[in-house]
């Protein structure tokens, strides 16, 4: 038995975009087109939106849920959305376009395999736009889709569309994009989200859905090395025919295990191999592969607790207690050097120190400022943390589970930051940040 991926793909992209964009009529729209609306929904938006004075729907009600958004014509939380087509099934963020709310981008991104980023053709690319970019670029998601709305505001020119185009490109290319695809769009009036738009005859490129149906997100559950962060031990609560059953259960968050496989546990550098792999309503599997939650069951009786880490033994990552890492800043209180906070990396939380802020990323020239005193809300930076305990991490770059961790309020249980493992701030390198870092935190976590 190999693993295959069902025949209909999935998708999972992220939308963002400044205030005002469209970012919630373009959701609108491709649902209403897509046909996955029902005429329920569809009545109701069409009553208020007479309501409110309208001639037609408006379709940004269909995604904008909460009574605040409504009231206030904004997208405040991360809205998930479910459609599908005959070729592709897709789950949608909805991401808010306010400043304040960029921490609600980064939720919906970071597991986003596609971003659509919208831009007012009116306004062009602006800092908010940036600030997505980056966020986009930073969690490494694979593509990056430039949406130019309300072309019909514009006269569908094409000399408006192409330096906005260009510009966008020219940016993200700095960020270490690699590839950016821009279409030119009217979410209100349809043109380009789902059939091609009349007006535009000077482009030749494909629909919004086209290139979201088209688009290669296809890969192989072996391109990456096994990693099994252990949620629970399973051991039997009653005497009986399992009495001797001792089972690691979790979700494989990257690669294949068969049993048979030698396995490393992390951080205790235990080695073991593979006795049986259980699934739900399944005992001994041939293979167990990304994102399935399995039960692994070993020939050798380890001290295996939630949040060790299971590898093959040839594959394994790192454990470390010294942490460099790209992070974005996402709660009121700043972060700065010296702060005692909670780690969470996949399965295991541990405390940890900030020893040193490195760097702070300029959205608008991308220039680092060196040794900041803090990171304020929605600031991007990279800092040094030292943790209690070692951790099995990987490179961002490498692996977006494993590489990736919050960092959390001890006081209260806030959320405080997400941090990338060895992420650059961006993908151009400087010359002038070899000054010397300054003298780490002297206290000990």
């Amino acid at each position: 038995m190999t693993a295959t991926p069902t025949e209909i793909s999935l998708l999972r992209l992220a939308t963002a975009g400044s205030v005002d964009d469209g970012k919630s009529t373009l959701v609108g729209r491709l649902l209403h087109d897509c046909k996955a609306v029902f005429a329920d929904q569809l009545d109701a938006v069409e009553r208020v939106s007479r309501e409110r004075g309208l001639d037609g729907a408006d379709l940004a009600l269909l995604t904008d849920g909460l009574r605040a958004e409504r009231e206030q014509g904004i997208t405040i939380d991360v809205a998930y959305r479910y459609f599908a087509t005959p070729r592709r099934r897709f789950i949608l963020a909805d991401t808010p376009g306010h400043v304040q709310y960029t921490r609600n981008m980064v939720t919906g991104a970071s597991t986003a395999q596609l971003a659509v980023v919208l831009v007012d053709a009116r306004n062009g690319v602006v800092e908010q736009t940036r600030r997505h970019a980056a966020v986009a670029a930073l969690l490494r998601v694979p593509h990056v889709v430039l949406a130019v709305n309300k072309m019909d505001l514009v006269g569908y020119d094409e000399a408006i569309f192409a330096p906005i185009a260009d510009e966008f490109t020219e940016y993200a290319a700095r960020l270490g994009v690699p590839e950016v695809t821009a279409i030119p769009i009217s979410a209100l009036a349809g043109d380009n989200v789902v059939e091609p738009s009349a007006s535009m005859d000077w482009y030749g490129g494909p629909t919004l859905l086209e290139h979201l149906e088209a688009v290669d997100v296809e890969e192989s559950p072996e391109a990456h090395p096994a990693r099994f962060p252990v949620q629970y031990v399973l051991r039997p609560q009653t005497p009986g025919e399992f009495r001797d059953y001792r089972g690691y259960a979790g979700q494989l968050v990257s690669g294949v295990l068969r049993p048979g496989d030698e396995v490393v546990v992390l951080p205790s550098g235990q080695r073991s191999t593979i006795a049986g792999i259980d699934r739900l309503g399944e005992q001994d599997v041939e293979v167990a592969f990304a994102p399935q939650s399995v039960t692994l069951r070993l020939t050798d009786d380890l001290d295996i607790s939630r949040g060790d880490v299971i590898a093959p033994a040839a594959q394994a990552p790192h454990a470390t207690q010294d942490v460099t890492a790209t992070v974005c800043h996402l709660a009121d209180r700043p972060l700065r050097s010296g702060d005692r906070v909670l780690l969470r990396h996949t399965t295991k939380t541990v405390k940890a120190i900030v020893r040193s802020l490195d760097a702070r990323l300029d959205i608008d020239t991308l220039a680092e400022e060196q040794h900041p005193q803090a990171l304020s809300v929605n600031e991007i930076g990279r800092v040094t943390l030292r943790v209690a305990a070692p951790l099995p991490l990987d490179d961002y770059t490498d692996n977006r589970r494993t590489g990736s961790f919050l960092l959390i309020d001890e006081s209260d249980g806030a959320t405080l930051t997400a941090g990338m493992v060895g992420t650059p701030l961006h993908g151009v390198h400087h010359a002038d940040q070899s000054a010397a870092a300054p003298a780490a935190a002297t206290a000990e976590v």
